[in-house]
């Protein structure tokens, strides 16, 4: 998802009903964001909705690539 202000919203109210749900919607199924606040919500559910706030809020999303290294917009 883009990094609006709607967008964001709507990630930091996923993230209080199912916190790995708003961190997938930032960064993914395959990140370590996302890894991290699945086990810290299976483990506690309060520590899961901090982690994924903290993620969401505080630091901004990476640029999606096939290799890691190039956004798909400088692929053309």
């Amino acid at each position: 998802m883009s990094s609006g202000g709607c967008s964001t919203c709507l990630e930091v109210i996923f993230a209080v009903v199912l916190p790995p749900l708003g961190v997938f919607f930032r960064y993914g199924c395959c990140s370590s964001e996302f890894f991290i606040s699945l086990v810290l919500t299976v483990l506690g559910y309060v520590p899961g909705i901090v982690y994924s706030l903290y993620v969401i809020l505080r630091t901004p999303p990476e640029p999606p690539g096939i290799d890691g290294e190039r956004p798909y917009d400088m692929l053309a």
